[in-house]
């Protein structure tokens, strides 16, 4: 698997709930490297590649599979529709971008408004809020819009190709999170090379950017006796960060394991052992309460699943432009694989014994 297979996964829309096309995508990539992929009735997926001991620690690697977006909520008589946020959308960038829609028919294209600059009074210029913006299909009624296979509570993403960008960089929308779900394709194809003794649950988890939905069901089914969640997390390297209140997390320099009460401390002492032992690039992040991941809800279902976060470092989160380097992605994919293949049935990660 190649940055080809990455930027294909990238460009099929996949916004919460419905993830259906980029888990179809996901699943066709991850079947060749698994011994069976499964499903359920939400659309979380997870391929399974039997270890070679029954008592080694079953474990999980889970990124999510849903991307941010909008979803109609209004259309009026002239034929303009009003949008509203799926997930965490960025309102300040929405006027004068292109954006496809989820039609009955198929893709719509369309365009969220904005009035030019000789029209408008600059001196009360503001971030606008998401009733004030409006998005145009070129149609002339609300009839026109609804032959169109248009309807209140279609979904929509922004119109933005993943593409190389300079060398070891990948940008588009959407990196959040399907690079995490690259990863941990990634390693179980290394994995696959040479069977460990655990067995690996590779899944891929829907409406993460809604309250990570997914992520319990597949938890609570799965039952891993250890997970390592996938995400991406801020780059703070670039100009007017304040590293001193976010951290410093640099592109290129590696994953990041956080550090923080949903981050169980025997599993990143054995991160932080495999990447030496490895020579794995490693970055730190100390998340103190809570992740805002999938890994908030795994670590706290059932019983208690010890859990890691490791996070690939991303530019621009929830934007049209985000920008990854493609040396951490494989990085990450190293590191959990080399995770998996430490594990034995001695490994129970208990902290009293």
């Amino acid at each position: 698997m190649k940055q080809k297979d990455l930027l294909k996964i990238l460009d099929v829309p996949s916004p919460s709930g419905w993830e259906k096309a980029g888990q179809k995508q996901w699943i066709e990539l991850t079947e060749r490297v698994s011994d069976r992929v499964e499903t359920d009735a939400y659309g979380n997926a997870w391929a399974v590649l039997k270890g070679t001991n029954k008592d080694a620690p079953r474990v999980m690697l889970e990124a999510h599979a849903d991307e941010i977006g909008f979803i109609v909520r209004h259309v009026d008589e002239k034929g303009f529709l009003s949008i509203g946020p799926i997930g965490g959308s960025d309102r300040t960038l929405a006027p004068a971008r292109r954006i496809s829609i989820f039609g009955s028919d198929g893709i719509v294209h369309g365009l969220i408004g904005n009035t030019a600059i000789h029209l408008r009074d600059t001196s009360k210029d503001k971030t606008p809020e998401w009733k004030d913006l409006f998005v145009d299909i070129g149609a002339g009624s609300a009839k026109e819009v609804a032959k169109r296979g248009i309807r209140v509570g279609n979904p929509a993403i922004f119109e933005s190709s993943a593409t190389e960008f300079h060398g070891d960089h990948i940008v588009g929308r959407a990196l959040d999170n399907r690079i995490g779900g690259f990863a941990i394709t990634l390693a179980l194809q290394e994995l696959s090379k040479k069977r460990p003794a655990a067995t690996a649950y590779a899944v891929n988890c829907v409406q993460e950017e809604i309250g990570s939905q997914g992520a319990r069901m597949a938890a609570h089914r799965i039952d891993p006796a250890v997970a390592l969640v996938f995400d991406v997390t801020h780059a703070t390297d670039t100009p007017g960060i304040a590293v001193k209140e976010h951290g410093l997390v640099e592109l290129g320099k590696g994953p990041a394991i956080s550090h923080g009460a949903a981050n169980h401390t025997l599993v990143v002492e054995r991160l932080i052992s495999v990447a030496e032992k490895h020579k794995i690039p490693l970055q730190h992040e100390a998340v103190s309460r809570s992740t805002h991941t999938d890994a908030d809800v795994i670590y706290t279902a059932r019983n208690g699943i010890p859990c890691a976060l490791i996070s690939i470092p991303l530019r621009y989160m929830h934007s049209p432009v985000e920008m990854a380097a493609y040396h951490d992605i494989e990085s990450a994919a190293r590191l959990a694989a080399a995770f998996v293949k430490s594990l034995s049935e001695k490994d129970t990660f208990r902290i009293h014994g």
